[in-house]
């Protein structure tokens, strides 16, 4: 995991080295021409955000994920055979995609209305509950955002997590932020924080091979007091609706034959995180 995240840096490095090669996005009301464009240069650059099980650099320095493996079966159907990663900080990866730096955001991205207003979304192609890396044994008893708040245990999550809000609607007075899991699981084991809160997959993924933190259950939030069950996507440039468009219907191919999960199950993912949900529907105020 270690190796993974040095080899992101490097991975970084090289991709902020190309902006020369920049695809200017369409006029806004034609839906765009990137798609063409892709097609005619035969590469599609991924922003990724190092986050398991979504996108990042593996120990061998190659791309791997749900996300770029997806990416990578639906662009070959739209006729782009090349899918180059762009690894950045996940807080940069709305920012650099509407700079250009990057064509489509692959990071298994939270859809909602505050997004929605920066970028237009794929379907979702999963729904996520949240859940805790907490020291062996659970000693401060947290299942839910409520008993962080109630325990005053020490939380903290990622930079730009869903989780930030959920904690603060529950009571929980100050949130760590912290760059990833891995700096999460590493957080937790050498007691600098209580509880590190993601999404489920990501957590049951990181703490394998820890001897000193687990993963709790799965942990259901709320706001309004509602419960939440969030769902991540693709993100494109608001004017790229044609390249969108043909994404989605390549990605409901795939649901319909059931190879989505295929695709997606050996990085933790199971039928319960398979969703019918739609962005318009996520997207809604």
């Amino acid at each position: 995991m270690l190796a993974g995240v040095a080899a992101l840096g490097a991975a970084g490095a090289v991709g902020a080295t190309s902006a020369c090669s920049r695809v200017a996005t369409a006029d806004a009301g034609d839906g765009g021409q990137l798609l063409e464009q892709l097609r005619a240069k035969g590469t599609v650059r991924l922003g990724l955000a190092g986050e398991q099980p979504y996108g990042y650099i593996g120990k061998d320095g190659e791309m791997t994920g749900s996300a770029p493996v997806i990416a990578r079966r639906i662009f070959k159907e739209l006729g782009v055979d090349d899918v180059q990663p762009f690894p950045t900080e996940f807080g940069s990866l709305i920012t650099g995609l509407n700079s250009l730096q990057f064509d489509v955001v692959g990071a298994g991205m939270y859809i909602n209305p505050a997004r929605c207003e920066q970028v237009i979304f794929s379907d979702p192609e999963y729904q996520m509950l949240s859940a805790f890396i907490v020291r062996k044994g659970n000693p401060k008893k947290v299942r839910t955002f409520k008993d962080v708040a109630d325990s005053g245990a020490r939380m903290a999550t990622g930079v730009g997590y869903a989780e930030i809000e959920y904690a603060k609607e529950a009571g929980v007075r100050s949130v760590t932020t912290l760059p990833d899991q891995l700096a999460g699981l590493l957080a937790v084991e050498q007691g600098r924080v209580d509880v590190f809160a993601a999404t489920a997959v990501a957590v049951r993924n990181v703490v394998k091979g820890s001897d000193r933190a687990e993963a709790t259950p799965e942990v259901t939030p709320y706001l309004k007091g509602e419960p939440v069950v969030d769902v991540g996507g693709f993100a494109f440039r608001t004017p790229e609706t044609t390249l969108r468009n043909a994404f989605n219907r390549e990605l409901h191919k795939l649901k319909r034959s059931g190879e989505l999960l295929e695709l997606m199950r050996p990085f933790g993912f199971g039928e319960a995180q398979m969703t019918t949900i739609t962005a318009k529907e996520k997207c809604a105020p």
